[in-house]
Formats: C-alpha cells, structure tokens, sequence
C-alpha cells in the first residue's frame, strides 16, 4: 500500500495539513503510523477515509439529530467497522427521507390553509397522541405552546384537545424547525400565513430572509435534504469500497 506525508495528502484531498491532523484527532480517520523522527504515515484508506468525511460534512442538517447521526457514521468508519458504518448511513438516509417528507407535507398543508380547502375528517387528539402521531415529543409540544406557536384548546376536565387545524400548523412548525428558524420568526410566518392569502410558502421555506432572524445552517431546506441525500448514497458505496477493499 502507498505511503504518504501530510502535506501530500492535503494536496491530493485538497484541504490544508492542518486540516488533516484535526480529522486524526476528532476520530475522523484511523490512527496513522509513525516514523522514528515522528512524522506521519498515511495510506490509502486515510485518504478515502478523509473523503467520505467530506462528503458526509459537505451538506449539514443539524436538526433532530441528523448531524450526530452522520458524525457518529464517520467515527465508526474510522475504527474499520464498516457494516455498523453502513447501517448508520442507511438510518441517517431514512430519516433525511422523512424529513424532505415532512416539508413537502408542511407546504401541502400551507396551500390548502390559503385555498380554504376544508378537511372533513375532524381529528380530536389528546397531546401524548399527537407526540406519537407527528414523532414529536411531548416535550417540544409544551414548549412551542409556551412560546404562543399553537393555542390548544381544553376540555372541561382541564385535558388538551388537538384539532385537525392544530395538526395542520404543527406539521409546518415542524418542517421549520428542521430548517433552524427561530420560535420567533416562526410565529411571525405563521402570523403572515393566516392573515395573507398570498403567502408563497415554498419560497417561505426555502429562502430564508436575512430579517427574518433565522439561524439558519440549510439555506435552502428541501434542496439541502435532498443533496444530502445523494450524498448519503455516495458514501454507502464509499463504504462498500472500503470494506472490500480493507
């Protein structure tokens, strides 16, 4: 197997030396060998180690623990564990998957809201249900109603009713929240949703404004879902290389 320096494996990656020392030390590649002077030795499996990182890196969904996922995936690969590595990629495509779901429902939901379409199947669902239904916790629930996302009405006996309209304005909460806006400039887009019939809502979602206050690290949510997507199935067959050929 071919040797090389750091510096010549900056050059053939294309990131800086430094670069590759911090991707030893967070975990992102195997531990290289060591001359007697101390300099590095690295392989060919580095180098495709370091490239599936940059792969899994170059789209970053932090929400819902998608980043923890792929750099869970990543470590794992660098111990050599290649079948756990790709169980780990096919979860974290999965869960993508849901959630450029979840945005295409939420931007369904926004049309009919607008259009005025009425839904005659009326929902009437206590929270631990609607925490089962939508895969949020109950938790989250509590807190997007503390912050005025949602009003939910109550029953005699003091229990929460969710409607078939809370429903509706907790798929799009979700999908936002997937996109890193904040509970505020959330709020403000659901105010500008129920008070403007001409709210585009799919450019709502995938061109966040600089004053809408958004922390954003996907600009562009449904595009960013689905390049991280293609990635993911990159770095299964990286993963298939690797194990074949180490």
């Amino acid at each position: 197997m071919k040797k090389y320096k750091t510096a010549e494996v900056a050059t053939i990656v294309g990131i800086h030396p430094n670069t590759v020392r911090l991707y030893e030390e967070w975990g992102m590649i195997s531990k290289p060998e060591r001359q007697e002077n101390g300099y590095r030795i690295f392989t060919d499996l580095h180098i495709m180690q370091i490239k599936l990182a940059r792969t899994a890196f170059q789209i970053e969904i932090l929400q819902n623990g998608l980043r923890k996922k792929i750099v869970e995936m990543v470590k794992t690969t660098a111990t050599g564990d290649y079948d756990r590595a790709i169980l780990l990629t096919d979860e974290y495509l999965k869960q993508l998957q849901q959630e450029r779901h979840n945005a295409e429902e939420a931007i369904q939901v926004a049309h009919d809201i607008l259009s005025g379409s009425e839904d005659t199947n009326m929902l009437c669902m206590k929270r631990k249900e609607v925490s089962e239904y939508l895969n949020i916790s109950m938790d989250t629930l509590r807190n997007w109603e503390m912050n005025g996302l949602i009003q939910v009405k109550r029953r005699q006996n003091g229990y929460r009713v969710y409607t078939n309209d809370d429903i509706k304005r907790l798929k799009i909460i979700r999908s936002l929240r997937c996109a890193n806006y904040s509970l505020e400039s959330i709020l403000r887009m659901l105010q500008q949703l129920f008070h403007n019939s001409n709210t585009d809502i799919r450019a709502a979602l995938n061109t966040p404004k600089s004053n809408d206050d958004i922390i954003s690290v996907c600009d562009i949510l449904i595009l960013s879902l689905t390049a991280a997507e293609d990635n993911a199935r990159k770095i299964i067959e990286m993963l298939y290389e690797m194990k074949n050929l180490f």
